[in-house]
């Protein structure tokens, strides 16, 4: 007599948990998109960048066309931008890479 009602318990339970998951399926479904890095570029900055430096940055080859750095600038300023908690160095660093690796790179050497 106790056997149908303990499987009625164990049917139940699964229900429930079935019924959580699905809901916080869709709860993992519905949260907005977030940038995804693969990984970030690890060291300091030279005192001068260089192309290659500025592609780690940007997460690109040194060959990438503009419209692939166009995209990786975003992805990345997106993640690091001052304005959502992120470094106002670090935006200046992204903004510099892309302006190298798009060949608008700025003398710095000039004083002012």
């Amino acid at each position: 007599m106790s056997s149908p009602l303990v499987a009625g318990i164990a049917v139940a339970a699964a229900a429930y948990a079935a019924k959580y998951g699905m809901q916080a399926w869709q709860a993992f479904k519905a949260r907005p998109p977030t940038a995804r890095m693969r990984k970030f570029y690890e060291g300091g900055f030279q005192p001068k960048m260089t192309r290659r430096e500025a592609a780690l940055i940007l997460g690109v080859r040194e060959s990438t066309p503009v419209d692939k750095v166009r995209e990786a600038h975003r992805r990345v300023m997106v993640a690091n931008h001052p304005d959502a908690g992120g470094s106002h160095y670090l935006a200046s660093k992204i903004n510099e890479a892309k302006d190298i690796m798009m060949g608008k790179a700025k003398n710095s050497d000039s004083a002012f």
